[in-house]
């Protein structure tokens, strides 16, 4: 069984979906708060638990052109002026040791990079923070190792951690997603989310930025609900067409309550039928 963990005003819980989701990186706080009030909306009439996400700097870029954020300062301002005005927790990534206070006394939960899974000292700080943090499995690493990254995580004293896989790299600006590894992770006793939008990205596809094929976040959303994944997270925008990160493979903000409710039917209903097999065991 998987453990509940509180974020902020919310509990992630065993069997009920949750959402991390917001733009990729906060371009300016009317387009984060559109997206956030759209979302939490959406969310609480589908009974999906909502968690604000937004980069307030977004360190692993392609070109050194590439748009990064407004940084921890303003960033983090305005993530907390999210959190009061819509009470709805917050996440962001933090990159460096030296992040992670001015992060957590703002933020509900942290969020480490796929790029830096690996980072003992970002991931036992954050740990010791005792924040719920976000681990997004790199794009390097099989499935089973991961534990070695919750034993990290938890040796500081700190259960509370939910791993996100975000595809496997394959060839040259590809990735792909393996679903034998959403099992295989929540074996480890945590829950599991799957970042559909980043598993669409082409890393460098498009020379001095990424590439994405959002036509078939749909499919790889429901595939990951009939498995049981416990949660999603999405990059979601106004109009992805202008955003200044990552638009390829963002979702748009219109389409996610047709979405998410498709999604959310067959996540209950894989719920439903593990109960029903956990009942008949006993």
């Amino acid at each position: 069984m998987r453990q509940s963990i509180s974020v902020g005003s919310q509990t992630i819980a065993p069997g009920r979906l949750f959402l991390v989701a917001g733009p990729c990186v906060i371009e300016h706080e009317d387009i984060l708060l559109e997206t956030a009030e759209v979302l939490r909306a959406v969310c609480a009439d589908l009974d999906i638990t909502y968690i604000c996400k937004s980069s307030f700097d977004k360190a692993n870029r392609t070109s050194l052109s590439s748009f990064r954020g407004p940084g921890i300062d303003k960033g983090l301002r305005m993530l907390a002026d999210i959190r009061t005005r819509l009470n709805v927790p917050v996440i962001s990534d933090i990159h460096a040791v030296e992040e992670i206070r001015p992060a957590a006394d703002v933020l509900d939960a942290l969020q480490i990079p796929a790029f830096l899974c690996r980072q003992t000292d970002l991931i036992i700080a954050a740990a010791k923070t005792g924040k719920p943090v976000n681990i997004k499995k790199g794009q390097f690493l099989a499935p089973w190792d991961v534990r070695n990254i919750i034993d990290k995580f938890t040796s500081a004293g700190n259960e509370n951690v939910f791993i996100t896989e975000r595809g496997v790299s394959f060839g040259y600006n590809n990735l792909v997603v393996d679903f034998r590894a959403f099992p295989v992770m929540q074996s480890f006793g945590y829950p599991v989310i799957f970042d559909v939008t980043h598993s669409l990205q082409l890393p460098g596809g498009q020379g001095t930025s990424s590439g994405g094929q959002r036509e078939f976040a749909e499919p790889l959303a429901k595939a990951a609900a009939a498995i049981g994944v416990d949660g999603l997270f999405l990059e979601v925008h106004p109009a992805p067409e202008e955003a200044l990160c990552d638009g390829p493979n963002m979702m748009r903000l219109d389409e996610m309550r047709g979405f998410l409710g498709r999604v959310k039917a067959i996540h209950d209903l894989a719920a439903g039928q593990a109960g029903m097999k956990k009942e008949v065991n006993i």
